[in-house]
């Protein structure tokens, strides 16, 4: 069926999202050729391609299906086939594959480049023809089994007359180890192979570092859907207890949740009362007190005593979910921020080849012949083999990358540090980001009576505010008094007696400024105040961030009162109680005014937003998720690291375009003269390994970049 031809018109009112996966796409080339390959077709609204997932969403009329969009996708000269709704689901066969070629491509570069090195010193005679054969045997088949990513994309492009990055690449690579087979046969003084293979190992790396931030970003949204709980107790209608996997809950059902367990499944308390640990979806570090009546969500932990929960959503409707799905879709705007390497690749490839082309014709039309037509032809193409312009940036990378994991912060993809390079606002998280989320008791009022029956109490609980407040009275060597008759109410506290006398650890009558618990003994209440400490080096870092030329501010799902407080410590602006949804509003807000935001943060609740910023950042003790989805994560208590990583970005970027200067200077100086025929193919490849060289060497200088920004 033609796609194309399938409707004359459609209905707007109805339409349908349907997602497909595309292996095939490569560069910025291919994302405008679908989108507007398949937005020219009647019955589709729109199409947009998310590159970074290898996907691309189409909106279209019901009366298109899944079959006639596949086919205008090959049409296109792109193979496809329909997403998986579950990104746990997607595999990584493409990176295990394309990490499987580059490493056959580094052995095989090495070893024959071992063997060139005694060509090129002179080597003549019997012994330098069997180095020639050695390295026939050796790049055949690597280039046989590396080559296969490039030859089986330009080879499917070729069969609908239509073509990509991959069609002069695979040219490039295939002719040069085709002469370098006939000089072999013929007794030649030269053979190619050490080309052909580099050219491949370099062109591996770049996918296969594409590759593998695509699976973190599938990680990072695996490991929030992790959180759920897989299984629920589910209550028969006879009172028995079922154990059910969370994928065959269904609303209605009446779940028993356990303390410590994790809810498989969005519900409302149907009996009982609970305190909840649901920092991972609001970012609020206190635990949350529930009541019948009161709706709970996927993910949230039940600290305390079990309660009846009545499922009101599950499995891709719940908020957790929700969540997960903003992630996906915020990368949608990360897809299209194309690299340097890409964009300068897509027009040097066709350029390099046509240039090679026009020489060897040009040489023919001389009166050369064929053969000294082909080998000026190859000169050309392995003098601008695009061994420097592919280092441009991924050396400046790895040496700045280097240098900033020295100092504490790993970056996990090289692009990030374009993007870092960009940013003019900083927004943090306030909990476990600007302050180290251990929530630490003022316990200055109380006597060293007091403090002694305080900690006897708060041994007695496992509620967070409870830990909190024997870990800073065990630090002051305080010890635990005497109690007798002690026992815990969830939700409410713990009693006690201390010498006849009632005492209780529980919550304040009258609403405090500050989180806190009242500590009764007898008819004496004191009231005992938690601070989350902040790292100590926020506001050093926050002044170095204001120097580099950054705005600051924290958007948290914290408690607006405890986001005033830290936000007037450190003397920026504070917004509190922000959801997930909020936090991507504020950032689509900056977006839309030209601004290019960093997000730091540390919680589930943190993902979208790190994933939809322009460049982000989690420390290292935050959640899976957000680790995962950041650019970067920083190790340690010190923030410093944050303003340094946008310095070596800075610097990095500096670097790299000077790399891509020398790279398309030495083209500009070389190619007339391989043109020319004044270059052989021995001279073509010294100069093309010198040109890495520089590069490399102009890379290096970053290895000293990662200096402490002065604030």
């Amino acid at each position: 069926m033609n796609a194309h031809a399938s409707l004359a018109s459609f209905d707007r009112a109805v339409l349908v999202d349907t997602r497909f996966t595309v292996p095939g796409m490569r560069c910025a080339g291919c994302i405008a050729k679908i989108e507007r390959g398949l937005g020219d077709i009647a019955g589709i609204e729109a199409a947009r391609v998310n590159f970074s997932a290898k996907r691309v969403a189409v909106r279209h009329s019901p009366s298109l299906d899944e079959k006639s969009l596949i086919g205008a996708l090959r049409q296109l000269g792109f193979e496809a086939q329909a997403a998986v709704d579950n990104p746990l689901a997607q595999d990584d066969r493409e990176t295990k594959m394309l990490l499987r070629a580059l490493a056959v491509a580094g052995f095989g570069m090495m070893n024959i480049m071992l063997l060139s090195v005694s060509i090129w010193s002179g080597l003549s005679g019997v012994t330098r023809e069997l180095f020639h054969w050695l390295s026939a045997l050796i790049a055949l088949p690597v280039v046989a089994y590396s080559g296969r990513p490039f030859f089986a994309s330009a080879a499917m492009a070729l069969r609908y007359r239509r073509t990509n990055m991959d069609v002069p690449i695979s040219i490039g690579v295939l002719l040069a180890t085709a002469l370098s087979i006939y000089e072999t046969i013929q007794g030649g003084p030269h053979a190619y192979f050490d080309s052909a293979v580099m050219l491949l190992f370099f062109l591996l790396a770049g996918r296969a570092l594409d590759a593998t931030m695509r699976n973190r970003t599938r990680a990072g949204i695996g490991a929030l859907l992790g959180r759920m709980g897989r299984s629920a107790g589910v209550i028969q209608p006879d009172g028995t207890i079922v154990r059910i996997a969370a994928d065959r809950l269904e609303p209605g059902m009446v779940m028993l949740v356990a303390a410590g367990e994790a809810l498989a499944a969005d519900g409302i308390i149907e009996h009982g009362s609970a305190t909840i640990d649901n920092s991972m979806l609001t970012g609020e570090s206190v635990p949350e007190q529930a009541c019948e009546g009161d709706p709970i969500l996927a993910g949230a932990i039940n600290l305390l005593e079990p309660i009846r929960v009545r499922v009101t959503a599950v499995a891709d409707d719940t908020a957790l979910a929700g969540i997960a799905r903003l992630m996906d879709e915020a990368g949608q705007s990360r897809s299209r921020y194309v690299r340097i390497a890409d964009r300068a690749s897509r027009l040097y490839a066709p350029a390099v080849h046509s240039l090679a082309a026009i020489a060897f014709v040009g040489w023919m039309i001389a009166g050369a012949g064929w053969h000294q037509s082909l080998v000026i032809a190859i000169a050309v193409l392995i003098i601008t083999c695009p061994c420097a312009m592919g280092l441009a940036v991924p050396a400046a990378q790895v040496v700045a990358s280097g240098a900033l994991i020295r100092k504490g912060l790993l970056v996990k993809d090289g692009s990030a540090l374009e993007r870092l390079a960009e940013v003019d606002t900083a927004l943090f998280d306030k909990t476990g980001t600007l302050t180290l989320g251990e929530l630490r008791a003022d316990v200055a009022g109380l006597d060293q009576e007091a403090k002694s029956i305080a900690l006897a109490l708060a041994q007695q609980s496992r509620h967070p505010l409870s830990l909190g407040l024997a870990r800073s009275l065990t630090a002051m060597r305080v010890a635990p008094a005497e109690l007798s008759d002690v026992r815990e109410v969830g939700g409410e506290g713990v009693t006690g007696r201390w010498r006849e006398i009632d005492v209780a650890l529980e919550r304040p009558a009258v609403p405090t400024s500050r989180t806190s618990v009242a500590l009764r003994i007898g008819e004496a209440i004191r009231i005992v105040g938690f601070e989350d400490q902040s790292r100590s080096d926020a506001k050093t870092t926050l002044s170095a961030l204001e120097s580099l030329g950054l705005r600051s501010a924290i958007i948290s799902g914290d408690d607006p009162a405890a986001v005033a407080g830290v936000a007037a410590e450190l003397g920026i602006e504070g917004s509190g109680a922000m959801k997930p949804a909020e936090k991507l509003a504020v950032l689509d807000d900056l977006k839309r005014a030209g601004h290019r935001p960093l997000m730091v943060g540390d919680g589930l609740n943190d993902g979208p937003a790190l994933a939809a910023a322009h460049a982000s950042i989690a420390p290292g003790t935050a959640s899976d998720a957000s680790r995962q989805a950041a650019d970067a994560v920083f190790i340690g208590e010190n923030l410093m690291p944050i303003a340094l990583a946008i310095r070596v970005a800075r610097r990095t970027m500096a670097v790299v375009r000077q790399n891509f200067g020398f790279a398309i200077g030495y083209n500009i100086l070389a190619v007339p003269l391989a043109i020319s025929g004044l270059v052989t193919p021995l001279i073509a490849a010294v100069a093309m390994s010198l040109s890495s060289l520089v590069v490399v060497g102009n890379s290096l200088r970053l290895a000293g970049a990662a200096k402490v920004p002065q604030a």
